[in-house]
């Protein structure tokens, strides 16, 4: 079922849940996750019913009802020798610039020794205008930095379509646990280039993000999920599914049903 609104401003940016559930007393994470599963969300009238023929069609996936996750990747194996700091801060600009410039809606942003990953939405429909200005401007800044004068991004950046709210949470989940994956650190809150600690107050803020209502609501128990690590199967089917202009995960062999589908998180 598809998503009558823009998940840009009611899945993350508002307090739009019908029924809230505490996940502080769900007592597990199996329940934890069932609780996230379990929510229900209103939204606001007036806003265009996406169908996937209707969305399918645009040859750009130009849209604003659904959030993209995007990721592009370094053509060296880190950024040039450029400190991560500057790094950092050069991305951090570059964002707040494109929401300023284009209305880029900042979901989260987690960067990585050598690629980066933005959960971010298009209330204009200029996802291609925001990508191509937030990526000219920090390579730019990335080559003046590095004294180089080649390229810095490998190709094109993937960006996915989510057009179900659990795929919004299975990004969420895949791109805060990047860097406990990569071994960088042991806790998603741990870690600098993120702006979960800007969430939890851990850090400056750098960023105009949107409101995480999962996190205002209950801060522990969204952290206990985060910090646990996925079945490995669904990890695979999501890493598969980021790369496709919609989420669309690989199937079983046995049974030929999606590995993750729309109902379930990672």
């Amino acid at each position: 079922m598809w998503i009558a609104c823009r998940l840009i401003e009611e899945c993350v940016s508002r307090s739009v849940i019908k029924k809230s559930v505490s996940l502080n007393r769900c007592g597990s994470v199996s329940r934890i996750i069932q609780s996230l599963k379990n929510r229900k969300f209103s939204f606001k009238s007036g806003f265009r019913v996406a169908s996937p023929a209707n969305v399918a069609r645009a040859k750009a996936i130009l849209q604003s009802e659904f959030p993209y996750t995007i990721s592009a990747r370094c053509i060296n194996k880190e950024w040039f020798n450029v400190p991560l700091e500057k790094v950092w801060q050069i991305f951090c600009d570059n964002l707040t610039l494109t929401h300023e410039t284009h209305g880029l809606q900042i979901h989260s942003f987690v960067m990585m020794s050598n690629h980066f990953h933005l959960l971010a939405s298009t209330p204009n429909a200029n996802i291609s205008q925001c990508m191509l200005h937030f990526m000219t401007r920090s390579s730019k800044a990335l080559t003046k930095a590095g004294n180089r004068i080649n390229e810095t991004f490998a190709g094109r950046h993937y960006k996915c379509v989510l057009s179900e709210y659990n795929y919004f949470l299975n990004a969420y989940k895949y791109n805060y646990r990047n860097p406990v994956a990569a071994g960088l650190c042991e806790r998603v809150e741990d870690y600098a280039y993120s702006t979960l600690p800007m969430k939890l107050g851990l850090l400056e803020k750098k960023i105009p993000l949107n409101e995480d209502t999962l996190l205002n609501e209950d801060r522990e128990g969204i952290l206990k999920w985060l910090n646990t690590a996925p079945d490995p199967e669904l990890l695979e089917a999501a890493r598969t599914a980021f790369k496709r202009p919609f989420f669309k995960s690989k199937n079983k062999r046995d049974s030929g049903q999606p590995i993750l589908g729309p109902k379930d998180l990672i």
